[in-house]
């Protein structure tokens, strides 16, 4: 017969999902059962840079049996050799699977589908999201088992944070070495949000428990657009009209509604037979282009009693625990004169030159507090002056040449209009990141402006290149020119030298 050997289990949280409370539990329903454990924790460098990696072994047979005998245990992760890997999130997930803890034959993938963006998808200029799917094929390929759905939700609606949910998902798996008992009375004894840990913990149980053990539940991805080009256009443009609608009002969607229009009016003209593929792209784009975060904005969705509620529900749980909400914000001289109207703004930046791109300050609001709220609710209540404001003018005027270049491309390639309707995804972000993709954009749109009589593939292949580096190098300084891309000179930046400050030492 062979010998019992320690169930290897490895969990990986992100910061405030509950890593360390989860390994508690872990270890408090082992020591319930009188089995040897033992825990370690590795923590990850931030939040989203690297999860928290808790080690858990547990020998599935109590110290009265092994009649004094203790176990040797590890104090890290074997590759190849764990038998749970339990994930709040699906890349953590895929960095477990990649890093080969995983074994086909025997690890059971106990995982959140929902994703929470790393730092490197987000500075992306381009798309730079990871593929799940990627990590969905994976899980099935490289486990005996892959439990992975939307805990996530699941614990929203619940009131509960997601360790709660994916415990009772990895004992509910069929194989975990603990007792439904135990790790309940586990949570009991922990004392904190017994009843909706409870709640999580039963909802992660009832979705891993159903259906036949060991084989892989994945979650499929479901397509919510049509299949058919006319009615994804329609799909993605209903979508952009209730962002613009939200962002402003009716009549800025309707504007919204008019350039998406007068691009697939010309595209069924040209291209008939077409997939509607570059309208689809200025419906996206152009939803996006016009929804710009301003001031009023950010203040606007700060505000808002839905984003209240979520965090009530999320970090209030008992209903009787005090709130405090730190907005850090970091307006500058260009944020505040952006939303003066147009005279008034240029008015003061011929004043103040010398202010332009700097004067930012580092402020934190507490939005719990009655002063501050209002703070934000005022601005956010400038709402119906945007259109007079000079960021408004200088966001329409570049939308505008955008379409029109668009339209100068139409009659000539569908290509080459893609590509620059594609060039939309330049423009994210605010500051630095903002202003380098208006740079770039603005580069696509005069050199089509300038050269539109010229070869359409030449053109399409040379605004191609010159969008793809810009997303892979968005550091680069690059333009457009007569001789093709070229390297931009650079914007001095001064270097400041400060005087180290005097600790001072009190004699004794």
């Amino acid at each position: 017969m062979s010998q019992p050997r320690s169930v290897t289990i490895l969990v990986a949280a992100l910061g405030g999902e509950g890593g360390s409370v989860l390994a508690d539990w872990i270890v408090s329903a082992a020591t319930l059962l009188n089995f040897p454990v033992q825990s370690t924790s590795v923590p990850g460098v931030a939040q989203r840079t690297g999860a928290t990696n808790y080690y858990i072994e547990v020998f599935p047979v109590s110290h009265d049996e092994l009649g004094g005998r203790e176990p040797v245990m590890s104090l890290a992760p074997t590759i190849g050799d764990i038998n749970f890997i339990a994930a709040t999130e699906l890349v953590e997930a895929g960095r477990a699977l990649q890093s080969g803890y995983a074994n086909q034959a025997s690890t059971v993938l106990v995982a959140s589908s929902h994703r929470e963006f790393s730092v490197a998808e987000k500075v992306a200029t381009a798309d730079g999201r990871f593929e799940s799917e990627q990590i969905l094929e994976a899980a099935k390929a490289l486990t005996a088992n892959a439990i992975v759905f939307d805990m996530r939700t699941i614990a929203w609606e619940i009131g509960t944070v997601i360790n709660t949910v994916l415990f009772g998902a990895m004992a509910g798996s069929g194989s975990f070495p603990l007792t439904r008992d135990a790790c309940e009375e586990a949570i009991r004894r922990s004392g904190k949000s017994v009843e909706t840990s409870l709640k999580g913990f039963k909802a992660g149980w009832e979705y891993a428990s159903s259906g036949a053990h060991g084989k892989s539940r994945v979650s499929e991805k479901i397509s919510t657009l049509p299949a058919a080009a006319n009615d994804e256009l329609k799909q993605i443009t209903s979508d952009g009209i209730n962002l613009t609608t939200d962002y402003q009002d009716a009549a800025y969607a309707s504007a919204y509604l008019e350039g998406v229009e007068r691009v697939s009016n010309i595209e069924k003209n040209f291209h008939a037979k077409g997939s509607l593929k570059v309208s689809k792209e200025v419906a996206r784009h152009l939803a996006l282009l016009m929804s710009y975060e301003d001031v009023i904005r950010v203040a606007e969705l700060k505000t808002r009693r839905t984003r209240l509620d979520r965090l009530r529900k999320e970090f209030q749980r008992d209903g009787k625990s005090v709130l405090r909400i730190t907005e850090h914000l970091k307006p500058g001289f260009d944020d505040i004169t952006s939303m003066l109207p147009v005279s008034l703004a240029k008015l003061a930046r011929s004043l103040f030159p010398g202010m332009i791109g700097k004067g930012h300050r580092a402020m934190r609001l507490r939005s719990d507090t009655v002063i501050g709220f209002s703070a934000l609710r005022m601005l956010s209540l400038l709402k119906p002056t945007r259109r007079w404001s000079l960021r408004f003018q200088e966001e329409q005027s570049s939308a505008n040449r955008w379409l029109n270049a668009i339209e100068l491309a139409l009659p000539l390639s569908a290509e080459l209009a893609y590509e620059i309707a594609a060039s939309g995804n330049l423009l994210k972000g605010y500051g630095q990141t903002r202003a380098r993709g208006d740079r770039a954009l603005e580069a696509i749109v005069e050199y089509m402006e300038a050269n539109e009589k010229a070869d359409p593939v030449a053109l399409n292949a040379l605004i191609r290149k010159f969008r793809i580096e810009v997303e892979t190098n968005p550091d680069k300084c690059l333009t457009l020119q007569s001789g093709g891309i070229q390297s931009r000179q650079p914007k001095s930046q001064p270097i400041k030298f400060f005087r180290p400050k005097r600790i001072g030492v009190a004699a004794s």
